[in-house]
């Protein structure tokens, strides 16, 4: 069975290359520009959850993880934070995010922590 990824990014280029480079690894991937997703986690059942920390709306990514962790029917789901942020360790470890990728970032490395999360 595929793992499922819900990817949230703030850039669709982004977005759209993430999606394919892990579907192509084999992930069953929900991709979106907003949280939606996060609203439908109980029927996706995501495996692992990206989130950009600057996505659109009113909240942030960090934000959206936290809550994720917070609540015991989402908390063991594995929570990755993407950004640019040069202090993304430390925004990662305050949410309670399982691992971050900093931006712009390897496609291999993103690829090995997808892996290693899911």
């Amino acid at each position: 069975m595929k793992k499922k990824v819900v990817l949230i990014q703030d850039n669709e280029e982004i977005l759209e290359i993430m999606d394919q480079v892990l579907e192509e690894e084999g992930f069953d991937v929900t991709s979106s520009l907003t949280t939606e997703p996060i609203e439908k986690i109980d029927e996706i059942e995501p495996d692992v959850v990206i989130v950009d920390d600057h996505i659109r709306g009113n909240k942030k990514g960090s934000k959206v993880i936290e809550e994720l962790k917070a609540d015991p029917q989402t908390e063991d789901v594995s929570a990755v934070l993407t950004s640019t942020s040069f202090d993304l360790p430390e925004k990662a470890k305050e949410c309670k995010a399982d691992d971050y990728i900093e931006k712009p970032f390897d496609i291999d490395h993103m690829i090995n922590v997808v892996k290693n999360n899911s």
